[in-house]
């Protein structure tokens, strides 16, 4: 039952990262055309677009969102590689462990980086 909610969960992600990615890669690459989400006007990764996207609650949610939805999709993927090895029960374990502890610190560093980014770019 966990196997299969954890693998559903992981194909959700997947999906999720498609919608999220398509939103990311609109906004950024395709300023020219559709420059909705550039305050500033002009290019998406100049710096006061970036910082203006940063003012918004919004952002600093969407991106918090992509960070954990990719880390989860990544290291269950990376996990589900490396248990074809046939490694054992005590090995499956600790990779487990270890990814979930990597994944851990990493989504708070990116979380982190973004609340202050966004707190920063309002004192701005």
């Amino acid at each position: 039952m966990r196997k299969s909610t954890a693998w559903n969960l992981h194909m959700l992600a997947g999906l999720c990262l498609v919608i999220l990615l398509g939103i990311h890669m609109i906004t950024t690459h395709l300023d020219l055309i559709l420059g909705w989400f550039n305050p500033a006007g002009g290019e998406a990764i100049n710096w006061r677009n970036v910082v203006g996207r940063g003012m918004h609650l919004s952002w600093m949610l969407f991106y918090i969102c992509f960070l954990g939805i990719a880390l989860y999709h990544g290291l269950y993927g990376l996990r589900s590689i490396l248990f074809e090895l046939t490694l054992t029960r005590g090995a499956e374990k600790v990779v487990t462990a270890v990814l979930v502890t990597f994944g851990i610190a990493l989504f708070i560093m990116g979380a982190a980086a973004a609340v202050v980014f966004q707190s920063q770019a309002m004192g701005a």
